[in-house]
């Protein structure tokens, strides 16, 4: 996609609205031209002698005069709107054929169509908003939680870039000294205290590395959450699938091996996303379609970041849970074990299962701790708001407030790594005395990473990649 000047000078038309019918749609056009095209074929106001921020009904009339519906003109003169330029949005019935006939009409009087994302592309492009922000746009359009859609927010308003901004401001004042120390390399002078950069370039780690860490935890309240419900057949996983859904969705029955495929459900817990993945039951399969569904199962389970374990407290050792647990767990995964069944058999302790001796810990290879540990009735309900209470912790609780700074974009996540390993460069360089020279190339550096994120520093590729991803509309 190409973002040349003269694109950019054009005026440009989309659908604003999701396409199909509906009671309404809402064609926008944006640019020098946008009120005058929309004046030449509109019947009421003259909108370019209204104010901006005023709504006027009327009508729609091609060439020939003839009427093509009654619609409402959103007036938001330059540069006070969405995009810094002149727009007018025009709300019209949700006819395909309507929404088609304005937006030819349009073109015809000298709009042209608009390309993926060129709306908020314009909006950057005029600084109405920062490229974090710009991005932050299409993450609030998708997202579907509480937490996704705080996060978005939080971004779009800036919080985001202005730490980074004020970070790489901190860097520049430094650089300008150590390139002012280049202009006079022959009278070997330093403008910047060495020790103040030090513990400048340490304190800016410190932020990058908290806003690195955050990343892990903004991408799960962004994408959600893969939680695998595993166990052997007949644990009751399809049970405990419906109770956290208070649906019937999964097949319950007597016969083990009844889910020989994976079932996928979203539920929400307190705005984030859980993606719950019911699988079949881990034993020796007895035919193929079977062992299929077992291999899916153990797939899955390493695809996944919490695995629920269920197991049934009547007919499950102790030590077939820990040889279970031992062939599911994998480093790094919450896991939370479900004890099911337990009006069968109420006494039933963590204890029983993971006694705390060495001797136990070493046979099984996975020690678990006591909050790993629910009890429940998956039939009768029982439980199943404190195992929620669960999911939620193991994923989120004490790690981080949503008031906090947290990166959930891939392109920011990379960029201040980058920035990072720069810095990391400059500290190592004053350690072993290199010359102002090198220093001053690893602080470019650093700074250009940081600039990418805020689009101080952006190329026709970069645009084009993060703006293609964009609705038309937008």
């Amino acid at each position: 996609m190409s973002y040349s000047s003269h694109n950019l000078t054009d005026t440009i038309v989309a659908l604003a609205t999701p396409p199909g019918v509906g009671a309404i749609g809402v064609i926008r056009l944006s640019g020098p031209r946008a009120i005058a095209i929309v004046d030449a074929v509109f019947r009421g106001k003259k909108l370019a002698e209204q104010a901006s921020h005023t709504v006027h009904l009327g009508t729609i009339r091609d060439e020939q005069d003839k009427l093509l519906d009654e619609v409402l003109a959103t007036l938001f003169v330059g540069p006070r709107s969405y995009t810094g330029e002149h727009v007018v949005e025009v709300s019209c019935h949700g006819s395909d054929f309507i929404i088609r006939e304005l937006i030819q009409l349009f073109i015809r009087q000298g709009a042209r169509l608009a390309q993926p994302g060129e709306f908020t592309l314009r909006a950057f492009l005029n600084g109405r908003m920062d490229l974090s922000q710009a991005e932050a746009v299409a993450d609030l359009i998708a997202s579907s939680s509480a937490g996704s859609h705080t996060l978005a927010m939080q971004q779009m308003r800036g919080g985001f870039s202005h730490e980074i901004a004020a970070l790489r401001q901190q860097l520049i004042d430094f650089a300008s000294l150590i390139e002012l120390e280049l202009d006079f390399g022959e009278e070997d002078v330093e403008f910047a205290n060495r020790s103040d950069l030090r513990i400048l370039v340490e304190r800016i780690q410190v932020v990058l590395r908290q806003l690195i860490d955050s990343f892990q935890l903004g991408n799960v309240i962004k994408q959600g959450v893969n939680t695998v419900i595993a166990g052997r057949p007949n644990a009751g996983k399809s049970t405990l699938l419906n109770a956290l859904l208070n649906e019937e969705r999964a097949i319950v029955s007597d016969i083990p091996g009844t889910t020989r495929d994976t079932i996928e459900e979203v539920l929400n817990i307190r705005g984030i996303q859980f993606r719950l993945i019911d699988t079949a039951g881990i034993r020796e399969a007895e035919d193929t379609i079977e062992a299929m569904g077992v291999a899916k199962t153990l797939e899955k389970v390493r695809q996944s970041s919490l695995l629920v374990y269920v197991f049934d407290v009547v007919h499950t050792s102790p030590a077939e849970v820990r040889a279970d647990l031992d062939k599911l767990a994998l480093p790094g995964m919450h896991i939370l074990i479900v004890a099911n069944k337990m009006d069968l058999n109420p006494y039933t302790v963590f204890d029983h299962y993971f006694p705390a001796e060495p001797a136990a810990e070493s046979a099984t290879g996975f020690q678990p701790t006591a909050a790993a540990w629910v009890p429940i009735i998956a039939k009768a309900g029982m439980n199943i708001p404190h195992l929620k209470d669960k999911l939620y912790e193991a994923v989120l609780a004490d790690k981080v407030s949503l008031d906090d700074t947290i990166v959930s974009n891939a392109r920011h996540y990379e960029a201040l790594e980058q920035s990072y390993q720069a810095l990391a460069s400059v500290l190592q360089g004053m350690a072993t005395g290199v010359t102002s020279d090198f220093i001053a190339m690893d602080i470019r550096r650093a700074l250009h990473h940081l600039g990418e994120i805020t689009g101080e520093i952006s190329t026709d590729d970069l645009l084009g990649n993060i703006f293609g991803k964009f609705c038309i509309g937008k």
